[in-house]
């Protein structure tokens, strides 16, 4: 399962809404909104999908 970095909510990698490729990483979708609010704002959201900080403080 892939975490959708907007929401939080577990995602079927092969059921998810939509994905987008951000800095190398795929990030999945639970729905169309949740995509929408991450490629407006990719920076915003990234890293949040993992259990790890990607980003520095």
């Amino acid at each position: 399962m892939a975490k959708d970095p907007v929401c939080g909510m577990d995602v079927d990698p092969k059921q998810a809404a939509g994905k987008s490729d951000y800095q190398g990483q795929t990030y999945y979708f639970c729905s169309a909104g949740c995509k929408r609010a991450f490629d407006k704002e990719p920076a915003r959201y990234a890293g949040k999908a993992e259990g790890h900080g990607v980003h520095k403080h």
